[in-house]
């Protein structure tokens, strides 16, 4: 040999400067290329008659694309990357961390593999080159593409942007954004521009057409953002050509990637680097078994033995060949592409199906914490009504200032001691009422007022404070709470819109009591007693009517309430005044209803700025069923 490495793809190899050497390797005998199937092959809906055409650089005839599937398939996978898009998981609850990283992988998973390759099926083979730091990734794609196309050295990261080797005649398929279109395109040649944001494109005449090599970023880097881009590349990969060392080969990192390779079913192949001639055979069979214990026992394995490096820090052929002759078929043998096409394809689409059940989930705890939170506001609120609509009739507001007054008003003060006596002074006052002489009420009528007034919004303050407490201890509530610190305060303008509640009852009340007394014979009496001394004893009844507080106000407030119920009694008679209690009761929790429902939806608001759809779960769970039922 006269130092030029020769082999299938005959590289003639002249770069200028020194290379990079390491201790001299020993040539190991050529090995079989093997398939990269592992397990059963799933297998796919037949190619369908249709073409589809991808568009070529002027010069370049168009190429013909067969799809894998059908074009219902082809649909179905679409019409699902449309409803991930709709995925929005925006509560920082248990798990969602987790969901959103799946998410971003589903969507890059359907962009930058699934998508192109189930339209373009006959593209070219994509075989992502990836490793653990120093493994030689660099050198080997410059030696395959016989060309300096990745920058390899000493320092690390040393790859911290993808290369993508293609064959001049294919740079159609990649210059566009049919893969990896968040990344933008780099057609320098620069082997030293290293923006990870880009996928920079070189031509290399060395490469058969029907596969492209791209050098991934390490897959243990230190720079956390260089891992997530390795992943991201193998993800749209239709085959891992994994880089290992000698030394390196049972490290952790890449046999999670390798169990990850298993159970999607992704096509892959082993390039054993560096590895002494001394060990060959022990290496080899002990990584044989670990492949085998993780269900890859069918995976090749391309063995480099320690040796020094060419002109150009270049591999020596001969130790290419056996990989070469295997990618080589993998190009341009239509059945050898299909299997690894379709097993990796297959696999994609199974744990697909698994990813998108797992963010179905995590998108309905997120709606569940939603549901969650608007129960606790409803039963806040409608605890707040419930007390309200007990303390506003069993007596409760019948105390201090109320209390006085009605007593003012019936001229019993002595009605703890003497309830019998008090009755006999009612029948008295009455009589004198009806007699023409109405009593003065006012006074009574702003007690009542004030104290149904301080009643209804105690309530309405403790249902936004239990509101605000409960919401903070629920997983994605207390953000809420603190980006929204009002939600516990009254609004500044509820006093009014309660005085007006309390008007409006007011009013309410008046009318009962006009259309109740019609008739000639009780509208001589409303009138002799006053329509409004009326009305503030059925407000004095209706918070009177259960009578439900203890000790010695249970004797003033029943009295007070059986001396309200025998004046009205004694106008309208004992049937209407209890509808007339009922009725104007019922008108109080009504407009109380309202006015906690308002409060409510205040507070509720809170919850529309979280751009969620409660029909997400079930749309992605109906898109994902779709997509399996035209495999």
């Amino acid at each position: 040999m006269d130092g030029r490495p020769i082999g299938l793809w005959g590289c003639d190899v002249r770069f200028p400067g020194r290379g990079f050497f390491r201790p001299r390797r020993t040539s190991t005998p050529p090995e079989a290329p093997a398939e990269p199937v592992t397990g059963a092959t799933v297998t796919l809906a037949a190619p369908s008659a249709r073409h589809v055409g991808k568009a070529r650089p002027s010069g370049h005839d168009e190429p013909v694309t067969h799809t894998v599937t059908t074009d219902a398939l082809v649909a179905a996978v679409r019409a699902l990357r449309a409803e991930i898009n709709r995925v929005q998981l925006p509560l920082h609850i248990d798990g969602a961390t987790h969901a959103r990283r799946e998410l971003a992988a589903v969507r890059a998973q359907l962009d930058d593999y699934l998508v192109p390759r189930l339209t373009h099926v006959d593209a070219p083979v994509l075989a992502v080159v990836g490793g653990s730091t120093g493994s030689g990734k660099s050198t080997l794609v410059n030696s395959l593409a016989c060309s300096l196309v990745s920058r390899a050295g000493v320092l690390r990261p040393t790859t911290r942007a993808p290369v993508l080797v293609h064959h001049p005649e294919e740079a159609f398929w990649f210059v566009g954004s049919r893969i990896l279109p968040g990344l933008t395109r780099d057609r320098t040649g620069d082997p030293d521009h290293q923006d990870p944001s880009s996928i920079r494109l070189v031509a290399a005449d060395a490469l058969p057409q029907g596969v492209a090599l791209i050098d991934a970023p390490d897959i243990d880097s230190v720079v956390e953002s260089n891992r997530d881009l390795a992943r991201q590349l193998l993800s749209a990969a239709d085959l891992w050509l994994f880089v290992t060392s000698a030394s390196r080969y049972a490290d952790a990192v890449p046999w999670s990637f390798l169990h990850q390779a298993a159970e999607r079913g992704t096509s892959v192949a082993i390039v054993l680097d560096r590895v002494p001639a001394e060990a060959l055979v022990a290496v080899r069979d002990h990584l044989s078994g670990m492949l085998a214990t993780e269900g890859l026992r069918s995976v090749p394995i391309f063995s480099l033995t320690e040796s020094p490096l060419g002109e150009g820090g270049m591999l020596p052929e001969r130790q290419l060949e056996p990989l070469r002759d295997w990618l080589t078929t993998l190009a341009t043998d239509s059945r050898a592409k299909n299997v690894v096409v379709r097993r990796t394809l297959s696999g994609a689409l199974d744990a697909l199906d698994v990813h998108v059940h797992a963010l179905a989930d995590a998108s309905s705890a997120q709606v569940q914490t939603v549901e969650q939170l608007q129960a606790i506001v409803q039963s806040s609120y409608g605890e707040a009504t419930r007390r309200v609509q007990e303390e506003a009739a069993d007596g409760s507001l019948l105390r201090g200032e109320v209390l006085a007054r009605w007593q003012e008003y019936v001229g019993a003060g002595d009605l703890v001691r003497s309830f019998e006596a008090a009755v006999g002074r009612l029948r008295d006052r009455v009589t004198t009422a009806l007699g023409g002489r109405p009593a003065p009420t006012a006074e009574l009528g702003v007690a009542l007022q004030e104290g149904l007034h301080q009643l209804i919004l105690a309530h309405a303050e403790a249902a936004a404070l239990q509101v605000s407490r409960r919401w903070s201890s629920v997983p994605g509530g207390e953000d809420i709470v603190t980006d929204h610190p009002d939600l516990d305060r009254l609004p500044a303008d509820l006093p009014a819109h309660v005085t007006e509640l309390i008007q409006q009852w007011r009013t309410d009340i008046l009318d009962l009591v006009r259309a109740e007394g019609k008739d000639r014979r009780t509208t001589a009496r409303v009138l002799s007693f006053g329509v409004n001394g009326v009305g503030v004893v059925l407000m004095l009844a209706v918070f009177s009517h259960t009578v439900g507080v203890s000790g010695a106000e249970l004797g003033i407030a029943g009295g007070s309430a059986l001396l309200a119920q025998k004046i009205l009694e004694a106008i309208f008679g004992d049937q209407a005044v209890r509808e007339l209690t009922t009725e104007a009761h019922q008108r109080l929790l009504e407009r109380v209803s309202a006015l906690y429902a308002r409060e409510q939806d205040r507070i509720l608001a809170a919850l529309t700025t979280i751009d969620l759809a409660t029909d997400t779960p079930e749309r992605l769970l109906k898109a994902a069923a779709a997509v399996k039922a035209q495999r």
